[in-house]
């Protein structure tokens, strides 16, 4: 496939300030990206430059293979065909929904635009709100609209600024899906900017981690989680624990909890003599009749499971879910095995 659009080395400094430094990311046709990471990092700052409001210090933003940023040329953003979603969604208070929508329709009859506007409506099943004003609405009413409005001059590229943000978390899985669905169905390339790790898994064909202005990975909700390359990306994403590992003279791995033989080791894991190995509340099976035990410190009860978090060996933290009929009280042992099918070992 044809990549839609490629940044390159990307920098951008304000005020000699360095904001973004070498960023790298690109993204095939109709794929949806999503950029990742804590507050501050520079997520919007680069949104906002694919979108060519700000200038870009070094680097270059390529569009179906033409440039429209680099040092020296910055193509206006109204010449971009891109289309943005921003957090706070910026309708027109005083305009009725039929009216946000046909204020960034400046092309074609006046059927064509009321043809257009009832096509998107009736996409996001809002064809009875048309005349409904912004504060009448729900948030999640708001978001769609403030989404149709930007898919209706038909942009090549849509970029989406914490769309969820301010949506309730009881509608926000499902609102989430939908958009997904949505972008999907009409095939339009989007990168969408987030703090929040489920809507990225949730949403993304890929991820980009960012932090402190830098991509630390980039890949699909899967290897980020399993395959993490660095220990800021092991950590920022899911949960998880690092426990002490020595290599021994037989090339088998030394843990807390035990030997890991060599063979069940990829190879370029067992590079360091000394590591911290990454654990998953998944890597820790609850089984009462084993013989390794630790103690439940603390205790989170979501529903179908528990999270625990225990102390093993009266050291080592760890967690690990269980079924929530396994309802187990503080300070009880509580029997677990290690069942890892992802090795992620960093070096100390």
């Amino acid at each position: 496939m044809n990549k839609k659009i490629i940044v390159s080395d990307v920098s951008l400094d304000f005020d000699k300030n360095v904001v973004l430094s070498n960023i790298n990311f690109d993204l095939e046709e109709s794929e949806i990206g999503c950029i990742l990471g804590p507050s501050g990092c520079g997520k919007t700052s680069l949104l906002r430059a694919i979108a060519g409001f700000e200038d870009i210090t070094s680097g270059t933003i390529l569009k179906d293979g033409i440039c429209i940023s680099n040092k020296l040329e910055n193509t206006p953003v109204q010449n971009r065909k891109m289309g943005m979603v921003f957090q706070d969604y910026a309708l027109f208070p005083n305009m009725d929904v039929k009216s946000n929508i046909l204020f960034g329709l400046t092309e074609g009859s006046k059927k064509d635009k009321e043809d257009r506007v009832n096509y998107l409506l009736n996409l996001v099943n809002l064809e009875n709100y048309k005349n409904n004003y912004p504060h009448e609405l729900s948030g999640g009413e708001q978001q769609r609209v403030a989404l149709i409005r930007a898919l209706a001059p038909s942009p090549e590229i849509l970029l989406l600024d914490e769309p969820f943000s301010n949506i309730d978390a009881d509608i926000k899985e499902d609102l989430v899906s939908d958009v997904r669905d949505l972008l999907k169905e009409l095939s339009i390339t989007s990168i969408i900017v987030t703090h929040d790790q489920h809507e990225a898994f949730n949403i993304a064909d890929k991820v980009a981690i960012m932090n402190d202005g830098k991509v630390e990975q980039v890949g699909s909700a899967y290897d980020i989680y399993h395959k993490p390359e660095n220990k800021f990306v092991a950590d920022f994403i899911g949960l998880g624990v690092f426990i002490p590992v020595t290599k021994n003279n037989n090339g088998e791995l030394e843990t807390p909890l035990g030997l890991i033989e060599k063979d069940k080791l990829p190879a370029n894991e067992m590079k360091y003599d000394n590591c911290e190995m990454l654990l998953r509340p998944d890597d820790i099976i609850h089984n009462d009749e084993s013989c390794t035990k630790a103690v439940v410190v603390e205790k989170q009860f979501r529903g179908a499971e528990f999270l625990y978090k225990l102390l093993y060996n009266k050291k080592y933290p760890l967690l690990c879910f269980a079924p929530s009929h396994h309802n187990h009280k503080i300070g009880e042992s509580i029997g677990i095995e290690l069942e890892i099918e992802h090795y992620v070992i960093f070096e100390k």
